[in-house]
């Protein structure tokens, strides 16, 4: 009788990709409901498996009637999970290099932003930041944010720090909502941004916050946000946000969104 275990490199991949996958899921899911909802089905999972071992038939039917139509309740249940891992996978600049894609996914108009309208737009947020004059800016990269542009009011207008103050004033009609930024224009303002479900951000953050992470776990945009309370700018990214920076860590972020030269978006 062998008693080794025959170990091929193919397993070892094998358990190091679903490692990877796992360790990718959970990223994905930590801090919102969809985790806990994650580790319910997990838990059901393992109580199945417990019925199977003890031949309970009865059970172990129903159970598996249930667990039968769970990769469709997983679809319906982890949808925005599902599209940002995709989004993940598809905005990888070495997988559009590897595809040749990269052309087709770089929009000429993205990339157009000059210097002088990226400190226009740092400018903007350090005055607004000073008068404690709350902002979001969306800032898009490879997707165009259509389906957002369309729900506030179209601008089509070239970056400037007094257009940014003036739509954020308290008093003007567009200042509630986000502005969208495509390239060195300003497209859209009052734009209607998805709120988050994160569970884990400090609570108290505001609407603005959490609608600024919220488009950032949907799509590849990057969004500055000025808070209306304490004056400070923050920052979301891939469904990330960095609160209290710096101008000079914002003015480097926006030469690597606004003038994407390098694979650097560390």
């Amino acid at each position: 009788m062998n008693l080794f275990i025959t170990i091929r490199f193919l397993d070892i991949l094998d358990i190091l990709l679903v490692a990877f996958l796992l360790y990718q899921l959970y990223m994905l899911i930590k801090g919102t409901v969809a985790f806990n909802i994650f580790i319910g089905l997990f838990v059901v999972y393992l109580f199945w498996l417990l019925i199977r071992a003890l031949n309970m038939e009865l059970l172990d039917t129903l159970m598996g009637q249930f667990l039968g139509v769970g990769v469709l309740a997983l679809i319906v249940v982890f949808q925005q999970e599902i599209r940002r891992f995709l989004l993940l996978i598809g905005s990888n600049n070495q997988v559009n290099k590897f595809f040749a894609m990269e052309k087709l996914f770089a929009s000429d108009k993205l990339r157009t932003a000059t210097n002088q309208q990226l400190k226009m737009l740092v400018k903007a947020c350090e005055n607004m930041a000073r008068t404690k004059t709350g902002a979001l800016i969306v800032i898009a990269q490879k997707s165009e944010l259509r389906e957002f542009v369309r729900t506030g009011e179209k601008i089509n207008a070239r970056i400037s720090d007094a257009l940014i103050e003036t739509i954020f004033f308290k008093n003007t009609p567009l200042h509630d909502g986000a502005v969208i930024i495509i390239g060195n224009r300003i497209v859209a303002a009052r734009c209607i941004m998805p709120i988050t479900d994160k569970t884990d951000l400090d609570p108290n953050l505001g609407l603005r916050h959490r609608a600024a992470v919220g488009i950032t776990e949907q799509t590849d945009a990057v969004a500055i946000i000025v808070s209306e309370e304490k004056g400070k700018i923050s920052l979301a990214r891939a469904g990330h946000i960095h609160v209290n920076i710096s101008l000079a860590e914002l003015t480097k972020i926006l030469e690597q969104v606004l003038h994407p030269t390098n694979d650097d978006f560390d």
